[in-house]
């Protein structure tokens, strides 16, 4: 393992904000040579005690040349000179693909997968009823205006939440919640060096998309509500924010849930601070009775859905339901990223959603998931598990003797597959010691509750050293 260096740059003469000025000699320092590829450099807190500067700014530098590539950050370990020059494009994997060789014999719940309801066969039968259709033309270029229809059937699938007034003109259609999440940063966000606010938990989707805009990102505080008004507050005093990332009606990872008092005090810091909200709603479950941000603030939020986690992941099909006034201007930004969406899957989910398809899978999706749950909370439900009906992830805080990072690598190894709290927190950011154990329907019943059983066996038994 690479020594820590002994690193203690000189911040006097700097001009502007102490994190660029940092950054900057993080910079010349690597290409230069002063700092070796593969050095590992001092720890947040070290740097700025002998720097004389909170461990906030060193945490943004070392943040903001890990985006360019120039570090690499490994949780236990540290933080290490990654490159000479900076990497172009992203540096970091979204997710970890599914490797059926790899995971043989393993249960995947790292993320949600779909169980079989039926789709196979329901989107073979509907590619075979748009291939039949004369009218359809799969040789010219997409248009968004052959949208409309789709348009207007999306208004009425989402009609299960309280979204305030919008019609077909404020939806803009997209490939995918991801799709839409940089869809939205590309129509909002100006400047050199935008700033985009995310929970201090988030889905991990917001911070690469924020990233592939060039912005920097900032995490603020939660609780068990999600984001804290004062905290959000503080945040866009000292760093001047466009957009906020917010998920209020199933926070990812944690399975909160935003009351209306909250959402109505964080849509009234936005206003003041005048803050592009996107209201990602992937995860949720239909039928919501409380307002949405969009409906507390339909001048500025971002209302984004998917068929991904109700229908289909296969299909990359998502929606936008935007700010009132805004869908055109959402719409212009799409036309310029990719045309419109593909004649294909635009006649696909058309077909589904008007023969009612769509809606008898998503309850065939929603009834095999909650059986899974079910199961979940009966093998776990007396440690400290956090989860809702409805969702297809639940979030367990470990018993003490176990940290998270080792209790993923036991559950590997007894051939469970999660994710750990640190993935869903920024570069130095704020983890507790906590796993996220998704739903995969992808599994047999039985195979499910091996790896309940499997889990809760763990939990009772932390291994020796490292019991406090």
């Amino acid at each position: 393992m690479a020594d820590t260096i002994m690193w203690r740059p000189s911040l006097s003469t700097a001009e502007g904000p102490k994190y660029l000025a940092l950054m900057r000699a993080l910079r010349e320092a690597i290409r230069s040579g002063e700092l070796a590829e593969g050095a590992q450099l001092p720890t947040v807190r070290d740097l700025a005690w002998h720097l004389k500067v909170t461990p906030g700014t060193v945490a943004r530098a070392y943040s903001l040349a890990t985006q360019e590539g120039l570090l690499a950050a490994t949780v236990g370990r540290g933080t290490f000179v990654a490159s000479r020059s900076p990497r172009l494009g992203p540096t970091q994997a979204l997710y970890i693909e599914r490797d059926p060789d790899r995971d043989r014999g393993r249960v995947n719940l790292r993320a949600p997968i779909l169980p079989d309801v039926g789709q196979n066969a329901a989107i073979a039968e509907a590619l075979r009823a748009v291939a039949a259709d004369p009218e359809n033309d799969w040789v010219d270029y997409p248009r968004q205006r052959d949208e409309g229809p789709l348009r207007e059937v999306i208004c009425d699938w989402v009609s299960d939440r309280v979204l305030g007034p919008f019609g077909p003109d404020d939806i803009v259609l997209t490939h995918g919640g991801q799709n839409g999440i940089s869809l939205i940063l590309l129509c909002c966000l100006r400047g050199d060096r935008p700033v985009v606010l995310i929970e201090d938990l988030a889905y991990p989707g917001f911070r690469h998309a924020a990233r592939l805009s060039r912005a920097e990102v900032v995490a603020v505080e939660i609780d068990s509500e999600g984001i804290v008004p004062e905290a959000l507050e503080q945040a866009c005093r000292r760093h001047g924010a466009q957009v906020l990332c917010l998920t209020p009606e199933a926070q990812n990872p944690t399975t909160g849930r935003m009351s209306t008092e909250r959402r109505a005090a964080i849509t009234a810091i936005a206003r003041r601070h005048d803050l592009q909200i996107i209201e990602d709603d992937c995860y949720s479950v239909s039928q919501s009775n409380l307002p949405s941000l969009r409906a507390l603030a339909p001048e500025r939020t971002w209302h984004v859905g998917s068929l991904s986690k109700t229908v289909s992941a296969g299909l990359r099909f998502g929606y936008i339901v935007a700010p009132t006034g805004m869908g055109h201007a959402g719409r212009l930004t799409a036309q310029h990223a990719f045309f419109a969406l593909a004649r294909p899957i635009e006649a696909v989910v058309l077909h589904l959603l008007t023969s009612g398809e769509a809606a008898r899978l998503r309850e065939g999706v929603q009834a095999d998931l909650e059986k899974r749950l079910h199961m979940l909370v009966n093998a776990l439900g007396s440690f400290d598990l956090s989860w809702a009906p409805g969702l297809r992830f639940a979030f367990l805080r470990l018993p003490t003797g176990w940290r998270s990072s080792t209790f993923v690598s036991h559950a590997e190894a007894a051939g469970v597959l999660l994710r750990s709290a640190d993935e869903f927190a920024l570069v130095h950011g704020r983890a507790p010691n906590a796993v996220r154990i998704a739903l995969s329907g992808a599994e047999t019943f039985e195979a499910h509750q091996g790896a309940m059983d499997r889990l809760a066996r763990l939990l009772r038994e932390p291994p020796a050293e490292l019991m406090v």
